[in-house]
């Protein structure tokens, strides 16, 4: 059973819309998708949101970054397909709420990948956009856990650093010889601690406080 019902395609070309429409249909098959060409067409679409929306940055009538501001709020998982790489456009898609960032330079097949690990609770992230990230939210020098505001315990850090290398947690519990329960609640713990919600914000609040090297 696919992990969304239907999803909502944003971009103003056609060949990135089929591009988009083919990687969500490798990813979840049997996935209901609607097209929009413009923030206008989009958000006439939206008053019942979709679960899923993936949304070009650069719309003729607006910013995809409004329509995220505008889904996010609903429930809706908002992902960025871009060729926008900077800070200037990443940064905001992010606190607007979009929840995955991937550039148009990839195969719908690598693209797909990328969307099917959001069932297991990771982001979709281009590999450079990943490591544009860390660079940011890397700390200029080592910090200390314990005046930075949350201490992990020696199998919370373990852990942290496995799901932050993109481990699930099933691979983490068979690296570290536990159940999938017990890794699961040590992840529990660890947004807790750092009072996150989801695996990417953990890994780049670890980061910024320096518990996990970058």
């Amino acid at each position: 059973m696919s992990a969304f019902a239907s999803a909502l395609v944003v971009d103003d070309l056609a060949s990135s819309r089929d591009w988009l429409a083919r990687a969500t249909r490798i990813a979840f098959p049997g996935i209901r998708i609607g097209f929009a060409a413009s923030l206008a067409q989009a958000l006439a679409q939206c008053q019942a949101p979709p679960p899923l929306a993936l949304v070009d940055l650069g719309l003729p009538d607006g910013s995809g970054v409004q329509l995220i501001e505008h889904l996010h709020p609903l429930g809706c998982l908002c992902v960025v397909a871009t060729v926008f790489d900077d800070d200037a456009h990443l940064f905001p898609a992010l606190h607007a709420g979009a929840q995955g960032y991937v550039l148009k330079d990839q195969s719908p097949e690598a693209l797909a990948a990328m969307l099917a690990g959001i069932a297991a609770g990771q982001p979709p992230l281009s590999p450079s956009i990943a490591r544009r990230l860390l660079r940011h939210f890397a700390p200029p020098v080592a910090a200390d856990p314990a005046a930075a505001g949350a201490t992990l315990t020696t199998r919370e850090s373990e852990v942290l650093r496995l799901i932050a290398k993109g481990l699930s947690v099933a691979d983490a519990a068979g690296l570290l010889g536990l159940s999938r329960h017990t890794v699961a609640g040590y992840l529990k713990d660890v947004y807790r601690k750092l009072s996150v919600g989801t695996r990417a914000e953990a890994t780049l609040e670890a980061l910024r406080r320096g518990l996990i090297a970058p």
